[in-house]
């Protein structure tokens, strides 16, 4: 075997054992999903962050609600605070890199709301200031997190923290997460 495929199989193991790890948490995966799915029941909607890869996954989770995932239902509403470039470097100029998500919390957020952090290492400035904001507006926050969960774990209502120190395989469990999330999603408003 090459070193290359011995490097390979080594990270589909190492991916394998971070969604089998998964297993531990149903419990708490089922609490996001009933956060989720009750707040969008209510009328009330979701509202996702992240950095860098965080980001695409906030965003994926989004489009997912106002388009679809797999069943064809009405849109949903959710909104990504990673997603609109000219609003992040508004605020990056004025107000500094740390109040990019919490200004856009305080703007759009209201009682009753879901905000979805994304982070692979949970730690972040603008992160906790995100969290701080929620609980302001009396919005529930979920945190999707990995490597212990960083300062962010404490801060958030629900903390699902992936069992895993790399970020490619914290990643790859957050799709995870959030497709089943949406799949629950679906089950409700289908």
């Amino acid at each position: 075997m090459s070193s290359r495929t011995e490097l390979l199989n080594a990270s589909i193991q190492r991916s394998a054992a971070a969604i089998t790890s998964l297993a531990d948490q149903v419990a708490t995966l089922d609490t996001l999903c009933d956060t989720v799915v009750g707040a969008l029941s209510r009328g009330n909607k979701l509202l996702t962050l992240g950095h860098g890869g965080s980001a695409a996954d906030a965003l994926h989770m989004s489009e997912e609600l106002v388009g679809r995932f797999d069943a064809d239902r009405r849109p949903l509403p959710a909104v990504c605070l990673a997603a609109d470039p000219t609003l992040m470097t508004c605020i990056l100029n004025d107000y500094g890199f740390a109040e990019i998500f919490p200004r856009q919390i305080d703007a759009l957020g209201q009682a009753g709301d879901v905000l979805v952090i994304f982070s692979t290492s949970g730690n972040g400035d603008g992160l906790e200031r995100a969290a701080r904001m929620a609980s302001q507006k009396k919005m529930a926050s979920i945190g999707l997190l990995g490597k212990g969960g960083g300062s962010v774990a404490s801060m958030v209502d629900h903390a699902l923290v992936v069992d895993s120190a790399e970020t490619a395989r914290i990643q790859e469990v957050h799709t995870l997460i959030l497709h089943l999330i949406l799949e629950a999603v679906d089950r409700q408003f289908v």
